[in-house]
């Protein structure tokens, strides 16, 4: 049997035979979404697939529930459901990382297969710079040990400052100096990229005078980088991007695609990470002039595309070679106290991978979980063809509430009259979650789901849609109502918001994964993403029940609903003994 081979065969039976055990008392402590044993985590960084193997890191503090001292930690799966926990594959050690390991991503480079991650350092002064690392041993397939660049720093701020930067958008040119980049706002590279040159490119999260930007550097060879004259795109509507992202996507057929793939059926997604969500913007990207010519640029629409319109930031994607799929990562916040992360022992969750496809009308992306995922659904209960009458709730029994996979679609009557009007195109769909929550009536919603409730309805989380009619079509909103998620009181309870871009004279779909604290929703088939974090007093473990709800004054009629209880996913710990290949 192949070295590799065997490793992946020995990392699937040590994870078969040894179960998650941490958190086990801890009803807050998710079962299937990937979370270290113990302390903080933040961003994804560098996910990748290579030889059989996914890898993720992310940011880590070794010592406790908050930030601070923070590396690069690892994990290694097969499935992308079941990991296993590697030491530290970077850690905070020299002069120009000494205060941090923060994020980046990694890049295989072609013909040799070689993984190169660039990460940002936060060195001795504060100063961020970007550092290179590799494997120490490229026949390991597990990759657990990296070693640094004897050259690192390879990029920081001052690196050819550039006289005058011209935005793409025509605005008057940003004039630049050595002080316009904050030393500690230059952070967070990307997945680089050939252009049609096979020069290598890369982008840095900043901001010039103030106002978002993603700096372009580019090299021959991965090593030595200079900064391009222009930024690949800024914006003066945002502050500081934080962890850019930058990628392909086909618009036929739609499947993913290599980072450095440019064809004519291609359409490119930024991502930048600000004002605590995830936006992303979508365009015609050039590789002999590095333009970027965006369809609608952020913040110039009231419509502003968003990864995920909860609690879901900092995310990362890469391409997946094996499956010809991109996988999206991000990192979903605690919404309590840090008094109760210290006393827990933990913080922070990754959201379920998700694949990132263009929609077909090519105007924003959607996303759903991967297919993996579906290996851990049990028991099954379903319903078809049910009426729920106006200002009624439906038991879903026979379900492990705390830790299920539901997929609903609803079917509407005849809309015609019995819509409420409203003008949607000048209105924050979250405000208008706010102001019409799951307690208030209208005529088509809201229906949906009650999740994570108590048998007195007490506590709940309702995901859910109201129907509205604007000036030339049908609205749907969907929200997350986090409000009576929980009788804690140090916890955070916002509602979120989201239009969906569907037609609701068909049916409208909704599926919600329910973990404990996490409940993460799929309206539209992956159009629009909610993620929730809740930590109920009442409805926890075998006492949390399921509901399906309709609060309106028109019935609805759920056209199939099938629910399954989730099984855990195994998470473990590396011990080097019970590897018979290592001495």
């Amino acid at each position: 049997m192949k070295r590799s081979v065997y490793w992946i065969f020995l990392l699937h039976i040590i994870l078969f035979v040894h179960g998650n055990k941490a958190g086990a008392s801890q009803p807050y402590r998710t079962a299937y979404h990937f979370q270290p044993p113990k302390n903080w985590m933040n961003d994804p960084n560098g996910p990748m697939y290579r030889k059989g193997v996914y890898h993720l890191f992310y940011q880590y503090n070794p010592y406790a529930a908050v930030w601070g001292n923070i590396s690069w930690a690892h994990s290694v799966s097969y499935n992308l459901v079941d990991w296993m926990h590697l030491d530290n594959a970077i850690n905070p050690t020299e002069p120009y990382d000494i205060n941090g390991c923060f994020s980046g991503s990694a890049t295989i480079l072609p013909g040799v297969g070689k993984p190169v991650i660039l990460y940002t350092g936060n060195n001795f002064e504060n100063h961020q710079v970007q550092n290179l690392a590799v494997p120490k041993n490229m026949s390991d397939p597990l990759l657990r040990e990296w070693v640094k660049l004897d050259r690192n720093p390879v990029m920081a701020p001052v690196n050819g400052i550039n006289p005058m930067i011209t935005p793409d958008n025509g605005a008057n040119p940003m004039m630049t100096s050595v002080n316009d980049i904050k030393p500690d706002m230059f952070r967070d590279p990307t997945t680089a990229w050939q252009g049609s040159d096979k020069i290598w490119r890369v982008i840095i999260g900043s901001q010039i005078n103030g106002h978002g930007a993603a700096i372009l550097y580019k090299s021959k060879d991965f090593v030595s980088w200079t900064r391009s004259r222009n930024p690949l795109h800024s914006s003066v509507k945002t502050g500081m991007w934080e962890c850019p992202d930058f990628y392909p996507v086909s618009t036929r057929p739609r499947i993913g695609l290599h980072s450095s793939f440019n064809g004519r059926k291609t359409k490119h997604v930024l991502k930048a990470s600000f004002s605590d969500h995830d936006y992303y913007i979508i365009g015609n990207y050039d590789s002999k002039t590095d333009r970027y010519n965006v369809d609608v640029d952020f913040m110039d629409s009231i419509r502003q595309l968003r990864y995920d319109y909860g609690m879901f930031y900092a995310s990362k994607t890469f391409y997946d070679s094996d499956k010809k799929r991109r996988i999206l990562w991000g990192w979903v916040t605690e919404a309590d106290s840090k008094s109760d992360d210290i006393e827990k022992g933990w913080s922070g969750i990754q959201s379920i991978p998700r694949t990132v496809l263009l929609d077909k009308k090519g105007k924003q992306l959607v996303q759903w979980p991967i297919r993996e995922l579906e290996k851990l659904r049990a028991r099954e209960v379903s319903l078809h063809n049910k009426e729920i009458k106006g200002g009624t709730v439906l038991k879903i029994s026979g379900v492990t509430a705390s830790q299920a996979d539901i997929e609903v679609s609803f079917q509407l009557p005849n809309l015609e009259g019995r819509v409420e009007l409203m003008d949607t195109k000048s209105v924050d769909p979250q405000q208008l979650c706010s102001e019409n929550n799951s307690s208030v009536k209208g005529v088509l919603g809201p229906f949906g789901l009650l999740a994570l409730a108590s048998k007195d309805l007490t506590e709940q989380t309702a995901i859910f849609f109201r129907i509205f009619k604007g000036h030339d079509k049908y609205v749907v909103l969907m929200c997350s109502d986090q409000s009576r998620s929980s009788l804690k009181g140090e916890v955070d309870k916002k509602i979120f918001g989201a239009f969906l871009d569907v037609d609701p004279t068909q049916k409208i779909s909704l599926r919600t994964l329910i973990d404990h604290s996490m409940v993460e929703s799929f309206g539209g088939e992956g159009k629009a993403c909610i993620t929730a974090r809740v930590y109920p007093e009442l409805a926890i473990d075998n006492k949390s029940h399921l509901y399906a709800f309709n609060y309106g004054t028109e019935s609805v009629r759920i056209s199939s609903l099938r629910a399954w209880s989730m099984k855990k996913a195994r998470m473990v710990e590396f011990r080097e003994e019970r590897n018979p290949l290592i001495n």
